[in-house]
């Protein structure tokens, strides 16, 4: 299922649902000409983006209602280039606590089945500042 939010930027990149629990989040990333580097390999900064949708998804599944989560601190170690793709991320839970969730999130370059990147983000769980509920995306 391809991941479209109407209006935003995400809408015109490849994202794609693969799997969304509670548990775990898993999207691709399909790889195309103009999202490469000058290597030919996906460019580092769609790998961060697509490591920090997967794990926000995920991190706001553990918030309390009316509560959002946004992203305090990200880690990645870029191991291998994604040449032919697509990117999957997989994130999971490390800790879901009530001010910090910290998630792991492995990317993968399917064709070639290796392990491309390892990321640890830190989501800070921020209440409503209106007492309303939280913003929507436009």
């Amino acid at each position: 299922m391809r991941v479209t939010i109407p209006g935003h930027l995400f809408g015109h990149l490849p994202f794609y649902d693969v799997l969304d629990t509670d548990d775990t989040v898993v999207l691709d990333l399909h790889n195309r000409a103009d999202l490469v580097n000058i290597r030919g390999a996906l460019q580092g900064g769609l790998v961060a983006t697509l490591v920090d949708v997967a794990g926000g998804r995920l991190a706001i599944k553990h918030v309390a209602a009316g509560a959002t989560a946004g992203t305090a601190d990200m880690s990645i170690h870029f191991l291998a280039p994604i040449v032919e793709g697509p990117a999957r991320a997989t994130a999971t839970v490390v800790r879901a606590g009530k001010r910090l969730i910290v998630v792991a999130v492995d990317v993968v370059d399917l064709t070639a089945d290796r392990l491309a990147a390892r990321a640890t983000l830190t989501f800070a769980v921020m209440e409503p500042r209106d007492g309303g509920q939280p913003a929507t995306v436009p």
